[in-house]
C-alpha cells in the first residue's frame, strides 16, 4: 500500500510501499499527483538497473539526453561519480538544462553507493520565492526574459564554450500543469537579462540568486543505497553539497523532455 509522508515544510516526500518497476496506472497517477504536490519525491530501497530506470522515467514522458554525457550501453543514463570537488559539476544551485531551448521537466537520481555522511542534495522552492517578492518586482520580473548558457559547463568537460547550448527563457515561469508561476533563474547557468548588458544584469540577478535559495525554501535529501530521487525542474532548484570528501557517491540520472518555457520564447539570444 503506498504511503506518502511529508519530508519538509517547503517541499518534499516520501513515498513507501512501492515497486517503481510494478505499478498499476492508479498507483502511478497517486504518485503523479504526489510529485505535483510536493515538487520532490523520494522513493526508499529500489533495486533498479539502468533499463528498469528508464522504463519507469519515460512512464513520465520521453526521455532527455544530457549534451555531454551517457553510458555507452544507455545513453540516457548519466554516470556521477564522486571526482574531488575541483571537479564536481554540480555543486551549485541550479536547474537541470536550463540552457536548452526545452529543459527537462524532471529529473530523477538512483543511488548506487552514498556516502556514510554528507553528499546530500539540497533543493529550493522557486514557487515559494516569487510568492515571497513584493507584487511590484513581480510584475517587473514578469516582463523580462533571461540568457542560460552552458558555456561554464563546457569548460568543465573539456568542450568548446563558444559551441555549448543557450537559449532564451522568461524570469517568471509558468508551470504547465499547476498553473502557478515561479522564478526561473539561476547562478550556474542565467548569465544575463535579455537585451540587457552582463553589467546591467549583475545587481538584479545577484539579488535574484540569493533570495532564491533563501533557507526558508529550502529542504536537503540524505542519501541511502537505493535511494531513487526524482525532482520538478519547472519548480524547484537543486544543489549538490560536496561535503564528503573522496567517499564514493555514486548516482544514475535520467531526465524527462519538458515543454518550452512561457509561450513562444526563441531559442537564441539578442545581442
Amino acid at each position: 500500500m503506498i504511503e506518502i509522508s511529508r519530508s519538509a515544510s517547503p517541499l518534499g516526500a516520501t513515498v513507501t510501499g512501492v515497486d517503481v518497476r510494478v505499478l498499476d496506472d492508479a498507483a502511478f497517477a497517486t504518485i503523479r499527483q504526489a510529485f505535483a504536490d510536493h515538487h520532490v519525491l523520494a522513493f526508499p530501497d529500489q533495486e533498479l538497473d539502468p533499463g528498469e530506470q528508464k522504463a519507469f522515467a519515460a512512464r513520465w514522458g520521453p526521455l532527455q539526453r544530457h549534451p555531454y554525457n551517457g553510458t555507452e550501453a544507455h545513453p540516457e543514463v548519466m554516470r556521477l561519480e564522486n571526482l574531488g570537488k575541483a571537479k564536481d559539476p554540480n555543486e551549485h544551485w541550479h536547474s537541470d538544462m536550463s540552457y536548452e531551448p526545452v529543459p527537462p521537466k524532471l529529473t530523477m537520481l538512483h543511488a548506487l553507493e552514498a556516502p556514510e555522511l554528507g553528499g546530500e542534495t539540497a533543493f529550493a522552492n522557486q514557487h515559494l520565492a516569487f510568492e515571497a517578492l513584493s507584487p511590484a518586482l513581480q510584475d517587473h520580473l514578469r516582463q523580462l526574459r533571461a540568457v542560460h548558457t552552458a558555456e561554464g559547463l563546457a569548460r568543465l568537460y573539456g568542450q568548446d564554450p563558444a559551441a555549448a547550448p543557450r537559449a532564451v527563457h522568461p524570469v517568471v515561469r509558468v508551470h504547465e500543469e499547476r498553473g502557478d508561476e515561479a522564478l526561473y533563474v539561476c547562478r550556474a547557468f542565467t548569465q544575463r537579462f535579455d537585451g540587457w548588458r552582463r553589467s546591467e544584469s549583475r545587481g538584479l540577478l545577484e539579488f535574484l540568486f540569493e533570495h532564491s535559495a533563501r533557507p526558508d525554501f529550502q529542504a536537503r535529501h540524505r542519501w541511502r543505497p537505493g535511494d531513487l530521487v526524482l525532482w520538478d525542474n519547472r519548480s524547484v532548484l537543486h544543489y549538490a553539497v560536496h561535503d564528503h570528501g573522496d567517499d564514493p557517491r555514486v548516482m544514475h540520472r535520467v531526465q524527462v523532455e519538458g515543454d518550452r518555457p512561457g509561450r513562444g520564447e526563441p531559442a537564441q539570444a539578442s545581442a
